[in-house]
């Protein structure tokens, strides 16, 4: 990872994009816009600090990327674990969380969808943070754990505890460390920059020449209203260039009426 791209720009991604993990839905963040600048501002103070961190964000704005730069910054010298709540089964929580090596020791946990999780899991979880030690799965006696908490959560977790569905100690411990990351939509001086990145890595995997945006293609994409947010940007520079083999992306190259293609 790495805070630079090609093109100059501040930049958060992946080198490799093939190989990332696919749980990953947005591959790629800029901090051109203020509230990204901001937002870096925030990531770069809080990553040296313990604080477990909460990042709230919606679908396709890139949290997963945010999680792995916190526990690079950090310099913890433990693995990066990436679990996703809403696919964990309430039978084998216990297993799925508690049951790593103790290669893990010293590493940061990373939660997608944090309200996901089972409720009665979420108890042993915080006891597990606090405490800091765990009883693996099959062992007798607990052991001592340093894993520092990053979660996610694209939902508003504090009416999730009003309706009694999250732990509410679980949650005050998140917010120790919180980061709000912004949906496209509300970042308009990302998307260009994020496109520019876009045409440069799929030209080189199409293996053809790198197109202009023009001027009209870059008026609709900034008008647009990006439900479906880095993602969405991602897939429609990519049709545009399957479609496009001129030297300017037109507005009719922009497919922007399917946001979860």
């Amino acid at each position: 990872m790495t805070f630079q791209n090609p093109f100059g720009q501040p930049l958060l991604t992946f080198p490799e994009l093939d190989k990332s993990p696919l749980s990953i839905r947005a591959k790629a963040l800029v901090f051109i816009d203020p509230r990204s600048q901001q937002l870096r501002e925030d990531l770069e103070r809080l990553a040296p600090q313990p604080l477990p961190v909460l990042i709230r964000g919606e679908t396709g704005t890139g949290k997963e990327l945010l999680a792995r730069q916190i526990h690079r910054a950090s310099d913890r010298a433990g693995l990066f674990v990436s679990v996703n709540c809403a696919a964990i089964s309430p039978t084998y929580a216990d297993a799925e969380l508690f049951g790593y090596s103790a290669g893990t020791h010293g590493g940061t946990l990373y939660l997608d969808e944090i309200a996901d999780l089972p409720l009665e899991i979420q108890g042993k979880l915080l006891a597990a943070l606090e405490n800091r030690e765990v009883t693996r799965v099959g062992a007798q006696q607990p052991q001592p754990v340093d894993v520092r908490l990053v979660a996610a959560t694209s939902i508003d977790l504090a009416r999730v505890v009003k309706a009694g569905r999250f732990n509410e100690r679980l949650y005050q411990y998140l917010r120790e460390g919180a980061l709000e990351l912004p949906p496209l939509r509300e970042r308009r001086g990302d998307i260009l920059p994020l496109a520019e990145y876009f045409v440069g890595i799929y030209t080189a995997r199409l293996q053809r020449s790198v197109p202009l945006i023009s001027d009209a293609a870059q008026q609709v994409l900034e008008a647009h209203a990006w439900p479906g947010n880095t993602r969405e940007l991602e897939n429609v520079i990519h049709f545009a260039l399957l479609v496009n083999d001129s030297e300017e992306i037109q507005p009719e190259d922009l497919d922007l009426a399917n946001p979860a293609r």
